[in-house]
């Protein structure tokens, strides 16, 4: 068994690394040459198995049987966190049970609840509605003059104030919903963390986590009072509603089916869309590219979304004993995935460290692989067509405006602000 050197991993378990353009990336491309699939053995964590390759991240997402979400934490946590979350539960390994927490038999009937909500079919009808609002948004922007913050102004609000829409959340509480969303998943950085958290101490992710929980569940278990007795034309009317083997969705799973679409729903669209800004703002080659040939924003996306990767991780667990490229998984072995590493794989990506608009198709795997893939995708992907075939030609040049940052995340992040100056045609 082949165990990583401490010294090299420990930055994919440190939220700060994560807010250092280009550190993760180097340290998982030396992973790739030297440890595609090894051991990772940090202080304070149980080990997990780092990995790295596309082909093996494919391989093992496919297998939902014999790589479980649930048996233990989904997501990257602490020994001492973990032992919260199952002091706060009464013996659960998770404080949330969305779909990202649930294996079969119960994952396949709670994703049908909205499964067809989210097909491509149905979000298509909904591009009308969405142009419009991305009209609107730029419309805003114009206002403000030459500079101002892409991610504060659009990224974040935009597909925010879609998806709540489409959930049923008033406008009135959509900023609640984007607080509740960066505590949970930025809870260690600095400015976007719930102020009382102190990042040092590793068990203020679990207890971030539950006060989140709290707020979700005082929240939703009214909504959900309110669309059992007057249902409506939303999705939050179908989980209120929605029955698994005749019987309500269980309380703390339709909470937290609530909870993913009020964050998941809309981060990691937001995280791909500024960065996208912060390239073209870079490289002014690719805004050209695009104000010549419209055509390109498909790829333009989903390049975006490649280079983006805003979720870094998940872990899954050995139901069994068995092999994955020629290395032995004990049954009970806990694996880390790590997506940005995938999407970089130079097996698979020429010039993986290059923004490039000719990846075709493009192999990206930001929403997932198999049986838990990204219902969002669609919406998500059509958010940004949507937005940036309105913009492009609005705009003769961009360039920053101050240097960007990055959230302190190992699990979720992204841009926090992209400052730019905006030149419009």
């Amino acid at each position: 068994m082949t165990v990583i050197p401490v010294e090299l991993v420990t930055p994919l378990f440190v939220p700060s690394s994560f807010a250092t353009r280009g550190l993760v990336d180097e340290l998982l491309r030396e992973l790739r040459a030297r440890y595609p699939l090894a051991r990772a053995e940090v202080p304070g964590f149980d080990p997990y198995w780092i990995v790295t390759r596309h082909a093996d991240v494919v391989e093992i997402s496919r297998q939902n049987e014999l790589f479980h979400n649930a048996d233990r934490a989904a997501t990257l946590i602490t020994r001492d966190g973990e032992a919260l979350v199952r002091e706060f539960t009464g013996g659960s390994w998770n404080l949330f049970r969305s779909l990202v927490q649930l294996d079969n038999p119960e994952h396949g009937p709670y994703r049908q609840v909205t499964v067809k909500a989210f097909s491509p079919q149905n979000i298509a009808k909904l591009r009308e509605h969405i142009g419009v609002v991305a009209a609107e948004r730029i419309a805003g922007l114009q206002q403000l003059g030459p500079e101002f913050d892409w991610a504060h102004e659009l990224a974040m609000p935009y597909p925010l104030g879609i998806v709540l829409d489409l959930v049923g959340v008033p406008r009135a509480d959509h900023a609640k919903m984007l607080r509740l969303t960066q505590w949970l998943f930025c809870w260690a950085d600095p400015d976007l963390k719930r102020p009382e958290t102190n990042p040092a101490d590793p068990t203020h992710q679990t207890r971030t986590w539950k006060i989140v929980f709290d707020e979700f569940n005082e929240y939703y278990s009214a909504v959900m009072a309110d669309r059992r007795a007057s249902p409506r034309d939303d999705i939050a009317s179908l989980i209120a509603n929605a029955e698994v083997d005749g019987a309500p969705l269980e309380h703390v799973a339709a909470i937290s089916y609530y909870a993913i679409l009020s964050t998941a729903g809309h981060d990691s669209t937001a995280h791909s869309t500024a960065w996208a800004m912060w390239m073209l703002a870079e490289q002014p080659a690719l805004l050209k590219a695009l104000k010549a040939d419209l055509s390109l924003i498909p790829a333009f996306v989903d390049e975006a979304i490649r280079w983006a990767t805003p979720v870094k991780q998940f872990v899954r667990h050995a139901t069994a004993d068995c092999t994955v490229a020629g290395q032995t998984i004990a049954k009970g072995d806990r694996l880390y995935l790590s997506y940005p590493s995938a999407n970089r794989d130079e097996t698979v990506f020429p010039s993986p460290f290059e923004f490039r608009l000719d990846r075709q198709p493009s192999r990206q795997i930001s929403f997932g692989h198999g049986g838990h893939v990204c219902l969002g995708q669609h919406l998500a992907r059509l958010e940004m067509r949507e937005l940036w075939e309105r913009i492009v030609p609005r705009l003769a040049a961009v360039e920053l405006a101050g240097e960007p940052r990055l959230v302190h995340s190992e699990f979720v992040s992204g841009p926090k602000s992209v400052p730019v100056r905006v030149r419009w045609a």
